[in-house]
């Protein structure tokens, strides 16, 4: 009877625990139900691009570096020896700061030096001035009256109350002083003020960039191709549009550049002169031989991990000024067999129209030879590019154990 019951009591035992192990993977699959539900989905599937880990960017969509400079010896010392780039780089409510500040310290500053000259003076004790001594600043007793003094001497009001006189040389002097070194601290406030109102950069945020890049056939050629338009009516003059490819790289040496610079040439129509931007005009990157993108396909465009970045270098036709509007786009932000939507119509009265609710759409390319393309050909290329992968990473193992 006692073995009976000691079977029974461990039969029970491993019932609860299979059972308990049940209710847990219900509640885990469960759980991954309700997880799975709350991704969403894309043509059916869940969207990867959501799920990728966010790759950083060197330039964002709007033109803005994301590079932190960090660890530098003396970057303070270095911002003041540029002290003019230093101001008018500043924001505006730094500058406007800045700007207040200065006249206050300055106006406190030589007020209290005045204050100094009268007190050292006995111009304070006013019990024991006889009427033929004169002090220093007429009707300055306190240092109240000394900021008000120096206040209306740098802003040159002259109310004609508070005045100086001929009994102190060095109290002349230290008004002499003040205005020169006033005036040259105006001069350069005003100065950066000046500058930074007329940069271009406000221009060149009205140069507008498409927000995806597509890869379409073009004159028999496949292109890379990207939109770019002109908000403002004035024009711009000697217009270069170039790209920078940035792309992890590893030389022949074994050493592993992070962010390798490759140049990309854009044409217009096919030429590389400068382009008149009165209307929104599309640019071209062959993907040739020479082309740093020339080992593109569909099946590996999203899987490469790279960034190009566009820049269109122009000068202001109203002020002369040199521009520079920057983009960038990554293989995410890029899309194969598509095109572009035609933008610029014409209005029954004869006018050139450009329709920019139109200018960011895309549509699959009407090329069917864009289609028809040979995968065999696409597999052997593939196939060569993996070989020769094989055939560097051999070469660098081999030259790090020579080099040990």
């Amino acid at each position: 009877m006692s073995l009976f019951r000691a079977l029974k009591k461990t039969c029970s035992v491993i019932k609860k625990s299979l059972f308990s192990r049940e209710t847990t993977e219900t509640v885990r699959m469960e759980t991954t139900k309700i997880n799975m539900s709350r991704v969403p989905l894309v043509n059916g599937g869940i969207d990867t691009a959501m799920l990728k880990a966010h790759k950083p960017r060197v330039m964002s969509k709007s033109g803005h570096s994301n590079v932190r400079i960090d660890k530098v010896d003396g970057i303070y010392l270095l911002y003041l020896q540029d002290l003019w780039t230093t101001v008018i780089d500043m924001k505006w409510r730094y500058k406007l700061t800045l700007f207040a500040a200065t006249f206050v310290m300055t106006w406190f500053l030589f007020g209290v030096i005045y204050y100094a000259i009268a007190f050292l003076h006995g111009d304070l004790e006013i019990n024991k001035f006889t009427p033929k001594r004169e002090p220093c600043v007429k009707n300055v007793d306190s240092l109240t009256g000394a900021f008000l003094f120096s206040l209306e001497s740098q802003t040159t009001i002259g109310y004609g109350f508070r005045f100086i006189t001929e009994e102190c040389p060095h109290a002349i002097f230290l008004l002499v002083a003040q205005l020169v070194i006033t005036t040259l601290i105006e001069i350069f406030i005003t100065g950066t003020f000046l500058a930074k109102i007329a940069r271009p950069k406000k221009r060149a945020e009205t140069i507008k960039f498409s927000h995806c890049a597509v890869i379409t056939k073009h004159n028999g050629e496949l292109c890379l191709v990207i939109r770019v338009a002109n908000m403002r009516k004035s024009l711009l003059i000697q217009c270069q549009l170039s790209g920078k490819l940035l792309q992890t790289y590893e030389t022949k040496e074994g050493e592993r550049i992070l962010l390798n610079q490759a140049s990309v040439k854009f044409n217009v129509d096919s030429s590389s002169e400068s382009p008149f931007l009165i209307l929104p005009l599309t640019f071209y990157h062959i993907l040739d031989e020479s082309s740093p993108l020339r080992d593109l396909t569909p099946q590996n465009l999203k899987e490469k991990d790279f960034e190009l970045v566009v820049l269109l270098n122009a000068t202001v036709e109203s002020t002369s000024a040199v521009c520079q509007s920057r983009t960038s786009y990554i293989p995410e932000e890029i899309h194969w067999g598509y095109e572009f939507v035609p933008v610029v119509s014409l209005s029954p009265n004869g006018k050139y129209v450009a329709d920019f609710s139109q200018f960011e759409k895309i549509r699959r390319s009407t090329d069917s030879t864009f289609y028809s393309m040979d995968s065999e050909k696409q597999k052997l290329e593939e196939k060569y590019r993996q070989e020769d992968q094989r055939e560097r990473e051999l070469r660098t193992m081999l030259l790090q154990q020579s080099n040990v």
